[in-house]
């Protein structure tokens, strides 16, 4: 009872100063709507990156290009070939290789065009990431010998070029010359970091000597035989390819490989930088919030002196007048708290609608802890104006006008 009166007391003390009360958890309303904020899209850019990461597969090994230092100065080399992929191949812990560059370009069927990624590749690619057409084919082996002009859609290129009505048979026209489409992909959303749907998939040849001239491919992913092996793989792909490239013994390596767990402890450590960064402004506003949380606590003793005094007198102890003042401190900045969350949640769900890129997620336990964070900073706050109330004299706080 003495508690749910304390409570009451101070809900009625919000109400009579309604406006100051509310400037004063200000800063506190701030803070936990950035930590449920920061929480939330932080969660969510995890795991979003996570299920891109899940969805290149465990048992894969990307090579792209390295960086070389010369003069003084990091400069990516195009060092890997199709020479190279054909010589992965043949390794006895391999089970496929994909080799692949890609490109921006404008596909045009009739008075219709977008722009898409073209992604130059073998028909390895499907096996590797389990990519598979809706309609027709993906491009076989005989296509990419023979540098045929045919092209394979994703699912949005081919709904927005052709609507319902089916795709395969026709002609394209990719940067001018026509391709014959011979398949649509399903739809699949991202293999790792790339929307395969808005993507139209040409064999390797066709894309390096008769669209864009390239010599090198721009990454190589490599299937190990099973997932145990993978460590006993990379150290097959690298001696590989640095026999190709005539690579001496202590030099560095001019190409980069990295495993799907690999990326994932990256991301962890860039995760931990980002968390520490938005949780410190967070916790700045807090502790503004906590300082205005003080400064109404001790208006608030200053203003019931008196009150103090005759509650002292009838027979309260100090530690009732401490834990009163520290009560109403904690409800004060809880109902600030209370607040924060419900903006922290507008926001987030305004930020993900507005960008439509974004992919929040509000764990319960993010909320639960930044209304314990809300409570503490209030209580702290109100520990000085609360001993500072419960040391007052009686007969000078009766006496006090």
């Amino acid at each position: 009872m003495f508690f749910l009166r304390i409570c009451m007391m101070a809900i009625r003390g919000l109400q009579a100063n309604l406006l100051r009360s509310l400037l004063a958890t200000l800063g506190v309303i701030i803070g936990v709507s950035a930590v449920v904020s920061a929480m939330s899209i932080l969660e969510g850019a995890n795991r979003d990156i996570l299920e891109r990461f899940e969805s290149m597969g465990a048992d894969q090994i990307m090579v792209v290009n390295g960086s070389s230092q010369r003069q003084s100065r990091h400069t990516v080399l195009p060092s890997l070939t199709p020479e190279d992929a054909e010589a992965l191949e043949e390794l006895s812990l391999v089970k496929a290789v994909a080799p692949e560059v890609q490109a921006p370009a404008q596909i045009k069927y009739f008075r219709k065009n977008r722009n898409v990624t073209i992604l130059g590749t073998t028909e390895a690619y499907a096996q590797i990431n389990d990519y598979k057409a809706a309609a027709g084919q993906f491009i076989t082996h005989e296509e990419v010998r023979a540098e045929r002009k045919v092209c394979v859609l994703g699912h949005k290129v081919a709904k927005e070029l052709f609507g319902e009505a089916t795709a395969v048979g026709y002609r394209v026209k990719i940067r001018g010359m026509p391709f014959h489409v011979v398949g649509v992909m399903e739809k699949k959303g991202f293999l790792g970091f790339r929307e395969v749907d808005n993507q139209v998939v040409v064999p390797l040849p066709t894309a390096m000597k008769r669209m864009f001239g390239l010599r090198n491919v721009t990454m190589i992913t490599v299937q190990a035989k099973r997932q145990d092996l993978l460590e006993a793989c990379i150290q097959q792909v690298k001696r590989t390819l640095r026999n190709q490239h005539s690579i001496r013994a202590g030099s560095d390596d001019d190409f980069i490989v990295f495993t799907q767990e690999q990326a994932k402890e990256q991301l962890a450590d860039i995760t931990k930088i980002f968390a520490v960064v938005l949780y410190s402004i967070a916790g700045i506003s807090l502790v503004v919030g906590g300082i205005g949380i003080m400064n109404i606590m001790l208006v608030s003793v200053t203003e019931r002196t008196r009150e103090i005094g005759v509650r002292i007198a009838v027979g309260a102890t100090r530690f009732d007048i401490l834990r009163q003042f520290l009560i109403e401190a904690g409800i004060i900045s809880l109902l600030g708290g209370v607040l924060g969350v419900l903006l922290g949640l507008a926001f987030t769900d305004l930020l993900e609608n507005i960008t439509r890129v974004l992919h929040t997620y509000t764990p319960s336990s993010s909320i639960y802890w930044a209304l314990i964070m809300a409570t503490a900073v209030g209580v702290l706050s109100g520990i000085y104006p609360a001993f500072r109330a419960s040391r007052l004299d009686p007969v000078e706080a009766l006496r006090y006008e």
